[in-house]
């Protein structure tokens, strides 16, 4: 893929689902995997296809995802004639309202999508952790002389949020609908990933808006299904939908099967993400690991088993973490007990505290809490 195509990003989608984890920061900068942040996939994908013209659709909360991307130069995005712009929220109202959905956003990116010279656009939510090749996406379209692709796979996580994708043999989508209760098994979901040319986006956003629509997926695709010709291209390697708190768990938790992590990681593409200099693991003499993935930076001094700890996470002595998230500079003091709980980033567990969720939702500590 040759700058063909460029692609908007949208950092806020989940927030009101995932309650306590995006009340300091956005969808995009939700931390994943130990080290990572959801944005990471998405900046990822898009830059081993050669996707370097990245606009980025904030909502709120978006200071940590700034000083996360920076200027993109992890991803290879600090360039002088493309890379990562951030866009603020945009207010369209006296009542300092910002957009109610993707169609009201994107009309007002239209002049930096024009102002560009690629040819398709991307367009994405950032709440889902894959590793996509987008030039067998352009090279999909290009062959099925789609109007716009839309990305798929099957999942047995039918929220009544998800969108149910049903197509014909060539692949044409023939129904986008949302669950109902006689919806069992898995289901062939959109995943919020579009290929789209650059002209005909601009067209049909300015159309919508101009009619007062603001939802791209109710008032452009499932109107349009027998006008155009929308193609169902379906992802089959491992796709993580993060739009819950159980989702969260449950995805993060799959990570700990060291072929998932090896084809999340890197099977079209390496994931990049923020370079920090930390220091190795410290395993002390009281140390008890088993199947869990420890970043940089941590102090074992306790038993973790099949759990997730990020930076610079400290683990006394005599402290059991099971079936747990413990995000970065969070502190577990001397007998603390958790299970099936996740920390949000510099939370203190006070020594001999005793904290427990359940698989199906687990308990959620906010950022900088101490119990």
């Amino acid at each position: 893929m040759k700058n063909h195509t460029m692609s908007v990003l949208f950092a806020s989608d989940a927030e009101s689902h995932l309650n306590d984890l995006t009340i300091h920061r956005t969808t995009a900068s939700l931390p994943f995997g130990g080290r990572y942040r959801l944005i990471d996939f998405a900046l990822s994908n898009l830059v081993s296809s050669n996707i370097t013209t990245i606009g980025i659709i904030t909502r709120n909360n978006y200071n940590s995802l700034m000083d996360h991307i920076r200027m993109g130069r992890d991803w290879d995005l600090n360039r002088k004639n493309s890379g990562i712009t951030v866009f603020p929220p945009f207010v369209f109202n006296s009542a300092h309202e910002v957009y109610k959905g993707k169609i009201e956003a994107l009309y007002t990116l239209r002049g930096f999508m024009m102002s560009n010279n690629e040819e398709y656009v991307v367009i994405a939510n950032t709440n889902i952790a894959c590793n996509i090749d987008f030039e067998e996406v352009e090279k999909f379209h290009i062959e099925k002389g789609a109007d716009i692709t839309v990305l798929t796979h099957y999942t047995d996580d039918t929220n009544p949020r998800k969108i149910i994708i049903s197509s014909d043999k060539n692949n044409r989508i023939t129904d986008m609908r949302y669950p109902v209760a006689s919806d069992t098994g898995k289901q062939r979901c959109n995943l919020n990933i579009y290929y789209i040319k650059k002209d005909l986006l601009i067209s049909l956003v300015d159309n919508a808006y101009a009619h007062g629509a603001y939802d791209f997926e109710k008032d452009i695709l499932q109107k349009k299904l027998d006008e155009l010709y929308i193609m169902n291209y379906e992802v089959k390697d491992y796709v993580a939908v993060i739009d819950r708190i159980p989702t969260y768990f449950k995805r993060s938790m799959e990570l700990l099967d060291p072929a998932v992590r090896e084809e999340l990681f890197y099977k079209h593409s390496t994931i990049l993400t923020k370079v920090k200099d930390s220091v190795p693991v410290k395993y002390k003499e009281g140390a008890d690991v088993k199947n869990s993935i420890i970043a940089d930076g941590c102090v074992i001094d306790g038993t973790v088993e099949n759990s997730i700890l990020f930076r610079s996470v400290k683990v006394g002595k005599g402290a059991v973490i099971r079936n747990s998230i413990i995000m970065e500079d969070s502190i577990i003091m001397d007998g603390a007990s958790l299970d099936y709980t996740i920390t949000d980033k510099d939370v203190i567990i006070q020594s001999g505290r005793t904290l427990s969720g359940y698989e199906s939702y687990p308990m959620v500590v906010v950022k900088g809490k101490v119990i």
